[in-house]
């Protein structure tokens, strides 16, 4: 058995198993939490888990089309109120970034650069492109980054349940589209994903899949959200693949790491806590989807939670691509500013 399939049916497995066991114990969004957790744990273990890129492009695909069927008129109209939002969130992250690059710096004895990397709020992939790409701790920025990623992937659907504010049942029930009208929406799609690939547009499939998505639901053409036996799978997927990230790393290089990155989510949490209350209680925006939008974790993972959870998924996806966005231009303009100190 090549060693690439088997590594790919372990985390399969794990990711299933993870997936059952959370269910059984009746935590929330078990398919994403449970898969999670265990590949993580897996992965700490010393196997080597892996989730090929292609499948994991079709899961960000996926996501969008989901995100995509909840964007109505209704939703549209209420946009107007959500520019103040994208401005409290900019501001959060630029002001987060601030925080946990001092606290990286002071606390925790990192080099400059390293404390930039690991203290930037999101954007993982582009955050270790850079890191590669400079003088710096790349084993502690993926740690401090993917322990981040990882405790608010476990953390958010928790705490937004014990808060009492996501909806039981989702604002807007939709049938169920048909595979022929999905394959046909999921074509142009993915054209439209690898077209943003090649303009560096982060997320690039999951835009595509949203925008397109979308735009057929808000002309008519489409009706309907995408069926359960395919959302399912994809929350699997994407929890593995936030475990995988561990594999290969070693416990040695986890001590400090771990803890700055347990740090780094403290804050993060409190900060972003505190911003999707004001924004609730300022713009009335109900507080699931507020929590989910302003909490700093990987887009995919937190677009899929808004699906699981019955929040806004058109407010949390335009808000994770609007901090992007921002990133992928404030990162640059920062690493610049540290190598010129």
């Amino acid at each position: 058995m090549p060693a690439a399939f088997k590594s790919l049916l372990l985390t399969a497995i794990l990711g299933i198993s993870g997936a059952l066991i959370a269910r059984s114990l009746g935590l929330p969004a078990p398919f994403l939490v449970g898969p999670a957790a265990l590949v993580t744990l897996g992965s700490l273990s010393g196997l080597k888990l892996r989730v090929p890129m292609r499948l994991r492009d079709l899961a960000f695909l996926s996501v969008g089309l989901s995100m995509g069927a909840g964007v109505t008129p209704q939703v549209i109209a209420a946009a107007w109120a959500w520019p103040a939002s994208f401005l409290m969130l900019i501001t959060m992250s630029a002001l987060l970034l601030f925080i946990v690059f001092i606290m990286l710096r002071r606390l925790f004895a990192y080099d400059a650069m390293t404390a930039l990397l690991g203290a930037c709020p999101g954007h993982l992939s582009y955050v270790l492109s850079l890191a590669a790409g400079v003088k710096s701790d790349l084993v502690s920025v993926g740690v401090v980054q993917s322990v981040r990623v990882l405790a608010l992937t476990l953390l958010v659907p928790l705490f937004v349940e014990m808060s009492g504010t996501a909806p039981s049942e989702p604002v807007l029930v939709l049938k169920q589209i048909s595979l022929p009208v999905l394959v046909l929406m999921a074509l142009p799609a993915f054209a439209l994903g690898l077209l943003l690939q090649k303009w560096r547009v982060p997320a690039a499939l999951l835009v595509g899949g949203m925008l397109i998505s979308s735009g057929l639901h808000v002309s008519g053409l489409v009706e309907g959200a995408i069926p359960a036996w395919l959302q399912l799978p994809v929350y699997i997927v994407l929890g593995s693949m936030i475990g995988a990230r561990f594999s290969g790393v070693r416990l040695a290089d986890l001590s400090r790491a771990a803890l700055a990155g347990s740090a780094v989510t403290l804050v993060a949490g409190v900060v972003s806590v505190a911003a999707a209350l004001l924004v609730s209680l300022w713009l009335g925006i109900p507080l699931a989807a507020a929590l989910i939008a302003f909490a700093p974790g990987g887009l995919e993972t937190m677009a899929a939670m808004a699906v699981i959870l019955h929040a806004d998924p058109a407010y949390v996806g335009t808000h994770h691509i609007v901090r992007l966005v921002f990133l992928s231009f404030l990162m640059p303009a920062m690493i610049a500013w540290v190598r010129h100190r």
